[in-house]
């Protein structure tokens, strides 16, 4: 017998989980923007022949090619890492968040054929 208030608490947790997994979307897509934009810097500084800047803040500074490179290699890096890491988040969260709305499905099946107290 599903009782109204455990259902509708499982709803409110189906419903956080869910927006949990929508957080991690959108963290997972601006780590690829930023990751899109940093291997366009390094294509770019590929081709540079003259001077190059860094921005740092507001601010932009002289730099030599190599250590611009090694920079932008460092932070492609350390972005694949994270995105590595909200991919395997989400991929969990992912699998939680399905099994609860089967769950969901099922209890509020019950509650509607009159299961309900």
């Amino acid at each position: 017998m599903v009782k109204e208030n455990d259902l509708n608490r499982e709803l409110v947790e189906y419903e956080n989980m869910e927006k949990q997994l929508e957080v991690l979307l959108i963290q997972k897509h601006q780590h690829q923007i930023q990751m899109n934009e940093i291997k366009h810097a390094l294509e770019e500084l590929k081709k540079s022949k003259g001077e190059v800047y860094r921005s740092v803040g507001s601010v932009l500074l002289h730099t030599t090619k190599e250590a611009a490179e090694a920079d932008l290699k460092e932070r492609d890096e350390l972005v694949e890492i994270k995105l590595n890491s909200i991919t395997k988040q989400e991929e969990k969260l992912r699998a939680i968040v399905m099994d609860a709305q089967k769950k969901l499905q099922e209890k509020m099946k019950e509650y509607g054929k009159g299961g309900g107290v």
